[in-house]
């Protein structure tokens, strides 16, 4: 997800870099020439000896991914304290991260601590990416409060909603995450568009227009647009106290688009800026 996440924020032009721990083996090396090729830094990642987990994506009529794992002993998940002290020297206006790699053992924890760490100097952004067959949607539940009083944004899908609170509405959902500590949260709907809070003023957004390849990846580009057009506002690298709803509201049209021109194409491959030029 994070790494989605990267190559959409690199295409739109943001300058980014990726930390993962990257498989040697023939899976890994596509996956660094996917990285570099959209104009990822990997100057940042670990030269991994497990192999690379694969995600199987299966595609209902309407586009909509399941997935199945096959992860065990990989390298996503294996961080170390040591590894991830040893990142490149630099200052981010924002480190994005979720999905399995915050939440599995036995990296998830050492993730974690980086997060508190970069959160003094850096906006934090956090999607969990819920993915229960691999972990138990009870673990993202314990972690999540400790996720929100870290992050200053929280992306996540209805599906997302669905496994940590079942039953309960978009707009309770996040009102118990701004108690928690987290500034902005949106949910995205699908094709019923994006649930904005901000501090627990809401705005809810159409989708944009599109024929559906398919939706991978539309999550992980939404929050690459989001942080992208909150950047090129000037508006990243602290708590987001500048942000006002107009500002996010906009920053999530945005994103919206984004996630449109990558659901119209196959396969988590989002769109480079010449596509969003007006």
């Amino acid at each position: 997800g994070p790494a989605n996440t990267a190559v959409a924020l690199a295409r739109l032009g943001t300058p980014t870099r990726f930390l993962g721990r990257l498989s040697g083996d023939v899976f890994g090396r596509l996956f660094r020439a996917h990285l570099a090729d959209s104009g990822v830094d990997l100057d940042g990642c670990v030269a991994a000896p497990e192999p690379s987990t694969l995600a199987v994506a299966d595609l209902d009529g309407e586009g909509r991914a399941s997935y199945s794992f096959h992860a065990e002993g990989a390298a996503d998940w294996q961080w170390t304290a040591a590894e991830l002290d040893a990142e490149p020297a630099g200052d981010p206006a924002c480190v994005h991260s979720g999905s399995l790699a915050l939440v599995r053992a036995p990296g998830g924890p050492v993730v974690e601590e980086f997060l508190a760490r970069a959160s003094a100097r850096a906006t934090i952004s956090v999607d969990p990416n819920v993915r229960p067959l691999l972990v138990p949607a009870a673990a993202y539940r314990e972690r999540l409060a400790r996720w929100c009083e870290l992050a200053d944004l929280l992306r996540l899908s209805d599906d997302d909603l669905a496994h940590l609170l079942p039953g309960v509405p978009a707009e309770e959902a996040c009102d118990r995450w701004h108690s928690a500590g987290v500034r902005l949260v949106v949910v995205t709907l699908g094709a019923a568009g994006a649930l904005l809070s901000l501090d627990g003023e809401r705005v809810r957004l159409p989708a944009e227009p599109v024929t559906v390849a398919d939706t991978v990846g539309a999550g992980d580009a939404f929050t690459a647009g989001l942080l992208h057009h909150l950047g090129g506002q000037g508006l990243l690298g602290g708590r987001l106290d500048r942000l006002d709803l107009d500002r996010a509201t906009e920053a999530c049209r945005f994103a919206a688009r984004v996630a449109a021109l990558t659901c119209a194409v196959p396969g988590a491959n989002p769109p480079r800026a010449a596509l969003l030029a007006p």
